[in-house]
């Protein structure tokens, strides 16, 4: 059996995933990986077979997305090109984390695919919303990368085909300490940004993982360090805690390690905004927006701030294997 499996290379959650679903995805045929976007500081191990720019945006420094970065780099003819003169008739099995290419491409040929990512859960009422649902928001989640065919992942089990986090193993096996200090990745933020808002509050030891820092440097009691996934991982489980954007990855894996979150998502980012709504139902402290309001807010999270208590069990390998199983008894044809 050929299989596809297409990941989104925006952001580093889903090249995170990709590294724990790929070593089951070889036990079950002949496995080729698209990658498409150009925003991720993750990489894989396994060979890349097409490589896509894709269609992606650009990450801000004062905790948004940058709307005329991301029209810049948007490439319609190519992606159009892309969509249509993919061979996608070559695979059997069609898997997609939300990669716009090969759904697309699936979509105007007929040919089934089967997501399996965090955004497939949105496709889901169920799952929270913030207060003010953005019909563009909404129309995105659902058309960026069109299926019929779902398995979600989030917080919780929000409907009967969403599943909670994939976990990576770095992080299930772990050690986990309790230093004190907290974990800092805002990769939507300048670092002059953060250190002018986290170098008031000195009752920890702040370690910044930046998108700008090309070495390590510190400023008192603020630590920043380039971003590099073990150093990350080992900073996340000795620490106290994480401060994050609305992602959906690394608030999971801190909750997973039993860390205190605080998160501020992308103020113009849907996604983020529809995460920071969950987290916010399960416990988990949510700002709007780092600035001086926020400051106060942060200082009573360090001092006061509890991680959340939940159950991540290892369910990969018994997805990937049921997704074969119905694919082989045609349940997904």
């Amino acid at each position: 059996m050929k299989i596809l499996y297409a990941i989104q290379g925006t952001g580093n959650g889903h090249l995170s995933r990709a590294r724990e679903i790929i070593p089951h995805l070889l036990q079950h045929g002949e496995l080729d990986i698209l990658v498409s976007g150009t925003q991720a500081n993750v990489s894989l191990t396994q060979l890349i077979k097409y490589k896509k720019h894709g269609l992606s945006f650009s990450f801000g420094t004062h905790g948004n997305v940058n709307l005329l970065a991301s029209i810049k780099e948007f490439k319609p003819i190519r992606l159009l090109k892309d969509i249509l003169h993919f061979p996608i008739e070559n695979y059997d099995l069609i898997i997609n984390d939300f990669e716009p290419i090969t759904a697309w491409a699936c979509k105007i040929k007929k040919k089934p695919c089967i997501a399996l990512s965090h955004q497939a859960s949105f496709l889901s009422d169920k799952c929270p919303r913030p207060i003010n649902r953005n019909w563009f928001g909404e129309t995105v989640l659902k058309n960026y990368a069109p299926v019929k065919l779902a398995i979600g992942f989030h917080f919780e089990r929000f409907d009967d085909f969403i599943y909670t986090p994939v976990i990576r193993s770095e992080i299930r096996n772990r050690e986990i300490g309790n230093k004190e200090h907290i974990t800092v990745y805002l990769t939507g933020h300048s670092d002059a940004a953060i250190l002018k808002h986290l170098s008031p509050i000195k009752d920890i030891q702040w370690q910044v993982f930046s998108k700008e820092a090309k070495v390590s440097k510190r400023h008192e009691h603020v630590h920043i360090f380039p971003i590099e996934n073990e150093a990350f991982t080992k900073s996340l489980a000795s620490g106290n805690g994480l401060l994050t954007a609305g992602g959906f990855e690394g608030p999971a894996e801190a909750i997973f390690l039993k860390k205190k979150v605080f998160a501020i998502p992308l103020y113009n980012q849907y996604e983020q905004l529809c995460n920071a709504a969950a987290m916010k139902q399960i416990g988990v402290t949510v700002a709007n927006k780092l600035n001086s309001d926020t400051i106060p807010i942060l200082q009573n999270w360090v001092l006061n701030g509890k991680a959340i208590e939940a159950n991540y069990p290892d369910q990969t390998g018994a997805i990937i294997e049921k997704i074969v199983s119905n694919f082989k008894d045609k349940v997904f044809r």
